[in-house]
């Protein structure tokens, strides 16, 4: 049954998505921009590690595409209260787990999609990567989607009204993108900030990408990477449901 309703959840977004085809595109538009404005200013500068600067760049601008917009995907669960979608769920038997894994896995197929489409515009502009390290960055993409989008939700579920929860998400998407090393590598800042910044989960996501990028998957950064990106996932899954169960979602 939980397949069964995770399917039907998962289909019924996902052909909401597609129908709207100008904001699937539109959601990639600020990475990509990024990439065409930002990526070029970097070439040939000495930015700490191995590989080139776009091999630096490429997977930062990956995991800003799914943090801001995952962490912005709660704005659709306060307009379904609003309309009276969420209380015609909450009569259904449909299984609160599937309701959130629906949702999460429809996101995680956009955020994957608009990377595919990032990584052909950087591989144009220069990238060289091993495919296996492009696969692995995606894999990085969808986890960090799930793990983002559950807790989206959960928070959506909690407050009342776009207001309160723009600003809050605002308050965390900007330091976790400053503290993460997603534009730069944390290693070009002083002790103190580099220190600070492995107090941030997402740190470890951005280093086992770049050590992917440039074909290198034995490595102590892929090791953490995938361990707090799956613990992560768990966890933010895990406090999705339990909201979800507790509000009658």
């Amino acid at each position: 049954m939980l397949l069964h309703d995770t399917a039907l959840i998962y289909g019924r977004y996902l052909r909401q998505s597609l129908r709207s085809r100008f904001a699937l595109l539109f959601g990639v538009l600020m990475p990509l921009l990024y990439l065409l404005f930002f990526g070029p200013l970097l070439t040939d500068l000495p930015l700490g590690g191995q590989g080139s600067s776009w091999q630096v760049l490429v997977p930062g601008l990956l995991l800003q595409l799914g943090l801001f917009g995952a962490l912005f995907a709660g704005f659709m669960i306060i307009l379904e209260k609003g309309a009276g979608i969420v209380d015609r769920m909450r009569v259904t038997p449909v299984s609160r787990l599937g309701m959130l894994l629906g949702r999460v896995l429809r996101d995680a197929t956009v955020f994957v999609f608009q990377a595919v489409l990032l990584v052909l515009a950087a591989l144009v502009m220069g990238l060289r990567a091993p495919l296996v390290g492009i696969l692995i960055g995606f894999a990085f993409v969808g986890l960090l989607t799930v793990s983002l989008a559950s807790l989206s939700y959960a928070v959506a579920m909690k407050v009342r009204t776009p207001q309160e929860f723009g600003p809050l998400i605002n308050a965390v998407s900007m330091p976790s993108m400053l503290l993460s090393g997603l534009m730069l590598p944390m290693t070009l800042g002083p002790a103190w900030l580099d220190v600070l910044s492995h107090f941030m989960p997402f740190r470890y996501l951005v280093d086992a990408m770049r050590d992917a990028y440039v074909g290198e998957y034995a490595t102590a950064h892929m090791a953490y990477g995938v361990l707090v990106a799956l613990g992560f996932s768990a966890l933010a899954v895990t406090v999705g449901t339990r909201v979800f169960r507790t509000a009658g979602a």
